[in-house]
């Protein structure tokens, strides 16, 4: 749902249109900002992994066309009694020193801290110039020290993106739960100008430490020198999540109400294909979703990635129709 609050951000913050258009474009996704908001939805029965509920009416910039609007919602599962082995990867550097970034993030990991258990781990690590273990396997329950921990942060330096990944993936590895959550969050502003700066490496490097059941998520923060093609490669190789948070209500919102289709994921490796019957429909177009789309032989193909459902996950796809003449 990034796209969706980086675009409020920018309007709250009075840009203008030809500069979001000119700027940020690129980073305003459509289907995140449909998925941003919630629709009714169908449970899944019984031995089904998703609900579907399909509703179909006029399209509203083509009323000669349909547009139709299937919501999927996954099902929802107990949390794992294992627990969470969390690790908190924040960037330090120079450019979070802002409002927005650093202040804000702090106050967004309150509100995940304050709803973990002694079941859970946390481990903090930084990067700016260079990578430092901040906290390492603290039980959850211990919110004071893991507070304590994340508000004595402050922000300089450069971006060293790479050795603060390379040390989170490691202090992941050695504080492993098995059957457990594994999970990286990393907070950032997505300015990675030291070691792994492009899109390429940084696609290949968590795609391949996935493989080793540790996830890492995506929280983005501040305006101006913002990444944000750098940090949905993150979530969307590393098979996480990707939010942007430009407030503290966001931040409350995921780590609250949305805290467990964040955290937990029930299904891996999504595909999503609709054949429509071309005696009704003469034409279709899939509204967004641009650099997600599969090539039909991807279908078939298990080694190839794709797309991370979380427990009690909605997830909505839009279509735009063509139908024959009746």
């Amino acid at each position: 749902t990034a796209s969706y609050t980086y675009f409020r951000k920018m309007v709250n913050s009075k840009y203008s249109f030809d500069y979001i258009k000119q700027y940020g474009g690129k980073s305003l996704r459509t289907e995140e900002m449909i998925n941003y908001f919630s629709y009714d939805t169908v449970e899944p029965v019984e031995g089904d992994m998703f609900g579907v509920k399909a509703v179909i009416s006029d399209c509203m910039w083509n009323v000669e066309n349909k547009m139709l609007m299937l919501t999927l919602k996954a099902k929802e599962v107990e949390i794992p009694p294992a627990g969470n082995n969390l690790v908190f990867l924040i960037d330090v550097s120079g450019s979070m020193d802002a409002p927005d970034k650093l202040d804000l993030l702090k106050k967004a990991f309150s509100y995940l801290v304050a709803r973990l258990t002694e079941k859970d781990k946390v481990s903090i690590v930084t990067y700016s110039g260079r990578e430092k273990v901040v906290l390492e396997n603290c039980p959850g329950n211990q919110t004071e020290r893991i507070m304590d921990a994340i508000n004595s942060l402050v922000a300089s330096g450069s971006t060293n993106g790479e050795a603060g990944l390379k040390e989170a993936y490691k202090i992941a590895e050695s504080c492993f739960i098995q059957n457990g959550n594994n999970r990286i969050i990393l907070a950032s502003d997505g300015d990675l100008n030291v070691g792994m700066t492009s899109v390429e490496e940084i696609k290949e490097f968590v795609a391949e430490k996935r493989e080793s059941g540790i996830y890492i998520s995506v929280l983005g923060f501040g305006t101006g020198n913002y990444r944000d093609a750098k940090m949905e490669t993150i979530a969307d190789n590393g098979n996480g999540v990707y939010y942007y948070v430009d407030s503290e209500s966001e931040a409350e919102k995921i780590f609250g109400s949305e805290l467990v289709s964040t955290l937990y994921t029930v299904a891996k490796d999504v595909k999503f294909q609709i054949t429509f019957n071309p005696a009704i429909v003469k034409s279709y177009r899939l509204i967004g979703y641009e650099n997600r789309m599969l090539n039909t032989e991807d279908f078939q193909d298990d080694k190839k990635d794709a797309g991370e459902v979380g427990s009690g996950h909605a997830l909505t796809v839009c279509y735009e129709l063509v139908l024959e003449e009746s």
